[in-house]
């Protein structure tokens, strides 16, 4: 049977209210979201133990975040197997804002070409809301090393190959890759000690438990006279660090960094990226966290999410070449 014209008209007219209705529903949904955004305490998740870099980066900028937002931002700690630990748990959280992660370029870009199953896919299970911080690595040893100098390192690996140690925070964290790109580098043996976090491998390296690391976030034991810093893997010297002289002053080329970024679990809500990205863009230009920031050795990034995104989609490209030249093998 033919439908009458004003039937098919009735039906034409219907289609189209629920699609408008629909449409209106999500842009009210997100209008609400965005108003109401947040309204309970927020999770920032640390995918590895007090007291390294990752750590530092979340503590300065949690408390501060939470007077932004008008609610608890809470950091929590959870270390383990080069950080993948702590991320398997968090790309499984909801992605309605409520639980960030700090996320590295050890677990986000070098992970995997590190590890045969990491447990995550760093292009699809992350909404990447800012890029926080880069860090550059830093040769560190012992108050109480007879090294004083990487020409020092150089001499007493040479004639002793394979007895000195380096630490890291775990397979495939920034240390790590610094350190096996060194000992490529410099063309020399040494052995590598993992831990589950830098805090702990620099605790073991000031009881002199290990050697050496090529470390983030250590400024602090540097300063307060508990490690010597020796070079540092930038391309300039660090205004932090004016007397410590880069690898390549030092004889050995090499340029070792880690970035730390703010994401959020995928298909996170649009208005919820765009609101953490605000306040914490401002966050980053205030003077009093710029130089909590900068005291840890960080050099200051922000921006857009836009920009993170493709930044992140590019290190993980990059980083297959990083793990490539260093040595590390796979897990």
């Amino acid at each position: 049977m033919r439908l009458s014209q004003l039937q098919l008209f009735s039906q034409r007219r219907h289609c189209i209210a629920v699609l408008f209705a629909g449409a209106m529903a999500a842009s009210m949904a997100g209008i609400a979201t965005a108003q109401t955004y947040p309204d309970k305490p927020i999770r920032l998740m640390v995918p590895w133990p007090v007291g390294g870099a990752t750590d530092q980066v979340a503590r300065i900028l949690a408390q501060p975040l939470a007077a932004a937002l008008g609610v608890p931002v809470v950091v929590e700690n959870k270390g383990g197997a080069g950080g993948n630990i702590g991320t398997q748990a968090f790309v499984r959280e909801k992605a309605d804002g409520y639980a960030m992660i700090l996320a590295t370029s050890s677990t986000n870009a070098a992970g995997p070409y590190l590890f045969a199953k990491q447990g995550f896919d760093p292009a699809k299970d992350f909404t990447p809301v800012v890029l926080l911080v880069t860090i550059p690595n830093v040769m560190v040893v012992p108050a109480k090393s007879p090294w004083r100098s990487i020409g020092d390192i150089l001499k007493a690996t040479k004639q002793n190959p394979g007895k000195f140690t380096y630490g890291s925070a775990g397979i495939g964290s920034s240390q790590h890759l610094a350190g096996a790109q060194f000992k490529t580098s410099a063309a020399i043996d040494i052995q590598h000690i993992p831990y589950k976090g830098s805090g702990p491998a620099a605790a073991d390296l000031m009881a002199g438990h290990i050697d050496m690391m090529v470390d983030t976030g250590s400024l602090a034991s540097i300063k307060g006279g508990m490690l010597r810093a020796l070079a540092v893997a930038s391309r300039t010297r660090l205004p932090a660090l004016p007397d410590v002289p880069t690898f390549a002053e030092a004889g050995v080329p090499m340029i070792a960094s880690a970035w730390y970024g703010l994401m959020l679990p995928a298909n996170a809500p649009p208005e919820v990226v765009a609101r953490l990205n605000r306040e914490v863009n401002i966050l980053l230009q205030n003077p009093d966290i710029r130089t909590r920031l900068q005291n840890i050795g960080a050099e200051i990034d922000g921006g857009n999410s836009e920009s993170y995104a493709r930044f992140s989609l590019t290190e993980i490209k990059r980083y297959e070449k990083i793990v490539e030249l260093s040595g590390a093998p796979k897990e």
